[in-house]
């Protein structure tokens, strides 16, 4: 099975929840037997090389030069894949579709969709589609969020153009892949005839055998993640606002741990007492250890991989109610989940306290989480779907052919 894969950019080592999704499934995937030819850009700091064969896999980078944000405003296309059409990437696009015949090809995340346009140039092979979000609710979801008007407009507008492309990658692929249940039955609802699969990320972190909260556990929550993203951002200043003074008052830390703009946290630190901010971290592991139980505020859709990083660690997770899609996680069992800030605060308050139940709590979801996020397992089952996606392709185009040959007969004779 060889396959032309086209992400956004070399995804090693993965410093984000995309590129750590896109690494797990390419390495994944040829650990299965599949041979592919990654294309992306290079990035700063890179693992790998333009032209270089790394664990079967052939690399192929262009140089990292986004176009600018102004020539998405009079694109056709959204901002997201406007800025990925630079001249070198359609280039090396374009020469590596016509040199050789691919099984299929996999458009990894919505970044490159604009390459759908080049498969008619090769006698449009099978097209797989991984998508990291439903983004046309995404889309959405950030332009109602955004607080100036004329952005807001924009944003809009964007989002159109993400609808537009996202349905035309699902209405020409064979098959979709998506990391939430609830992604998979929007691209079911929309197009009922296209193939829709669940394919959740693995977990290739640290795993803690053996960890008890107790008494001698800090009186500290955590919230791991990356802030760079204005959703992200909103999420986080409007759980502090009502958690910081309510853990202050209670004498509960709070750490957030991760990558965000030096002046947004900057901002933050000014007003807040109970919250301490690290920046980005060499390593999330110590943090973890020394807290009693981890935080997920996102009011974002998709999966959180943070959530794997809690479980695998061993920390009890309190979390909104729906914002930890695609984890086997009950409410009550092996999770706390709350309807807004405002209860996940109180309930932090309530419970940080009765260590005995937060050790139920993350040794249930570890129990529940152990067998289910195996890269191994995760790259073999995408592996089978991509060969029952070619094969069906194959018959279909043969059917049609067969269908076709009596009235090319008839024309001509």
């Amino acid at each position: 099975m060889k396959c032309l894969w086209l992400t956004l950019a070399d995804p090693d080592p993965p410093f984000n929840g995309q590129f750590l999704y896109s690494s797990g499934l390419i390495h994944s995937a040829a650990a299965a037997g599949m041979e592919l030819c990654v294309v992306g850009f290079s990035m700063p700091g890179g693992e790998h090389q333009d032209g270089k064969e790394s664990d079967g896999i052939s690399w192929r980078l262009a140089p990292h030069r986004p176009r600018s944000r102004f020539v998405g405003i009079f694109s056709a296309l959204p901002q997201l894949a406007s800025r990925t059409k630079t001249r070198a990437m359609q280039q090396l696009v374009r020469e590596l579709l016509h040199a050789d015949r691919w099984d299929a090809i996999v458009v990894d995340s919505f970044n490159l969709g604009w390459a759908l346009a080049m498969l008619d140039e090769v006698g449009r092979p099978p097209l797989v589609y991984i998508a990291h979000n439903h983004e046309t609710s995404l889309a959405i979801k950030t332009a109602a969020a955004e607080l100036n008007p004329l952005k807001r407009i924009a944003k809009r507008l964007d989002a159109a153009k993400v609808a537009r492309l996202e349905a035309s990658l699902v209405a020409h692929a064979g098959l979709v892949t998506s990391n939430t249940p609830e992604d998979c039955a929007q691209f079911r609802n929309r197009s009922p005839n296209t193939r829709v699969m669940f394919l959740p990320p693995g977990y290739s972190g640290m795993v803690v055998g053996d960890r008890h909260v107790t008494t001698v556990t800090p009186r500290r929550a955590i919230i791991v993640g990356s802030f760079d993203w204005v959703v992200k951002r909103q999420s986080l200043i409007a759980f502090l606002a009502v958690a910081d003074p309510l853990f202050a008052r209670a004498g509960i830390e709070l750490y957030v741990v991760g990558q965000a703009e030096a002046a947004f946290l900057a901002e933050l630190r000014r007003s807040v007492r109970a919250t301490i901010f690290t920046g980005r971290v060499a390593d999330v592991t110590p943090y973890m250890r020394e807290a009693r139980l981890a935080l997920v505020p996102d009011q974002m859709p998709g999966f959180k991989l943070k959530g794997l990083d809690y479980v695998f660690n061993r920390l009890p997770i309190f979390a909104l109610s729906g914002s930890l899609p695609g984890m086997p996680l009950v409410d009550g069992r092996s999770a706390r989940f709350y309807p807004d800030h405002e209860r996940l605060a109180a309930g932090v308050i309530a419970s940080i306290d009765d260590v005995a139940a937060l050790d139920r709590l993350q040794e249930a979801a570890h129990a529940a989480c152990r067998d289910q996020f195996d890269w191994r397992e995760i790259g073999c089952r995408l592996r089978n779907a991509i060969e029952q996606s070619v094969a069906f392709s194959d018959v279909t185009r043969i059917d049609r052919s067969d269908r076709a040959a009596p009235t090319r007969a008839t024309a001509s004779g």
